[in-house]
């Protein structure tokens, strides 16, 4: 009988070269493909070099087996999120044990049942799928580092200070452009303005942690630790700049309109972590820190310079960026004032 549900890349890894051919016969009956491999090491030269959902995997095997196999693959990255159900003529709660406490996803016993097979390769293939669409949203809001730390380590409600740089970007005299154009062609505009801008800030390693109606936050340093945060928040601002440049000269031949934005950048220490209940959570930086690059950003219409920076930030810059000191800004909520440099665009 064919399986309802979607098909699968499976690898079938067993040194005994009858049981790699019945399975393998079996599971391309039921719609998936199927590659084999003989032991451990030959295994995982396959994982490394395809795309694979699910691994059945033999524990007695000669060169490398099961358990060692196992432990391989949970220690590496790339690969601790591939289901495994392992097989085995021992039929042992120690070695069932053993392999659940490892990481596998399920044990099954030979010779093996094929409608509990069956049930247990369509569980695990829906798993799969889920964690792929789970990493694939978190990709969506943060770097490729940010989504495996959760995927891997999940996450805990609460913060703990950092140093970090902070950055808000918005876009300037919104509230008369949507008044003058139609819904659908403001949506249109802010998705492809978010597109661009979502790009440079992760490219850079930050992640957009905020959006509020045009209005983006992103964080650098955090909650992926980099010691170069001042400049990779910076040369994410500049890349900005240079993309909404090529968008605003696409609407000016489209004859649609065209948008300026500020960046304002703050550096220093605050409190970095998840907000919110289990079942609803968000990831934020809070601080002083967080409320003057804010104060900053505002500051760009004051100031008409396009990148803001304070004094914390300037400090850690290359020679390559080109800096202007703009003086103290006595900012609202402070007793200091503070000093703001521009940024120049290349």
């Amino acid at each position: 009988m064919n399986s309802t549900h979607e098909p699968g890349h499976i690898l079938v890894v067993d040194d005994n070269k009858v049981n790699r051919l019945l399975l393998t016969h079996g599971l391309e009956q039921q719609g998936h493909t199927v590659e084999t491999a003989e032991n451990g090491r030959q295994a995982l030269e396959k994982l490394h070099a395809g795309n694979f959902d699910l691994v059945l995997l033999d524990i007695e095997m000669p060169e490398m087996n099961g358990y060692q196999t196992l432990e391989a693959c949970m220690q590496d990255t790339s690969l601790r999120d591939m289901p495994i159900i392992m097989t085995s003529s021992l039929d042992e709660l120690d070695s069932v044990i053993k392999c659940v406490e490892m990481g596998a996803e399920d044990y099954l016993v030979k010779p093996l049942n094929p409608t509990l097979l069956r049930a247990r390769i369509t569980a695990s293939l829906e798993k799969k799928r889920l964690r792929d669409q789970q990493r694939k949203l978190f990709r969506t809001f943060a770097t490729d580092q940010v989504a495996d730390q959760l995927l891997n380590e999940g996450f805990s409600l609460g913060g703990k200070y950092v140093d970090a740089s902070v950055m808000f970007a918005d876009i300037r005299s919104f509230t008369t452009l949507s008044e003058t154009r139609e819904p659908t062609e403001i949506i249109e505009l802010l998705n492809n303005y978010f597109a661009l801008m979502f790009d440079a800030i992760i490219g850079h390693g930050g992640t957009v942690n905020q959006i509020e109606g045009d209005g983006l936050m992103a964080v650098f340093g955090t909650p992926i630790r980099h010691d170069d945060h001042c400049e990779q928040a910076v040369r994410a601002a500049l890349e900005m700049l240079e993309l909404l440049d090529g968008f605003n000269q696409e609407q000016a031949a489209l004859n649609k309109p065209q948008i300026r934005n500020g960046i304002g950048i703050a550096s220093g220490r605050m409190i970095s972590g998840y907000t919110g209940t289990q079942q609803h959570a968000t990831f934020t930086c809070v601080g002083d820190t967080v409320n003057l690059a804010a104060r900053i950003e505002d500051h760009t219409k004051i100031a008409l310079r396009p990148i803001l920076i304070d004094r914390n930030t300037c400090a850690q810059l290359s020679e390559e960026i080109g800096i202007e000191a703009l003086g103290p800004v006595l900012f609202k909520g402070k007793s200091i004032p503070v000093e703001i440099f521009a940024v120049n665009p290349v």
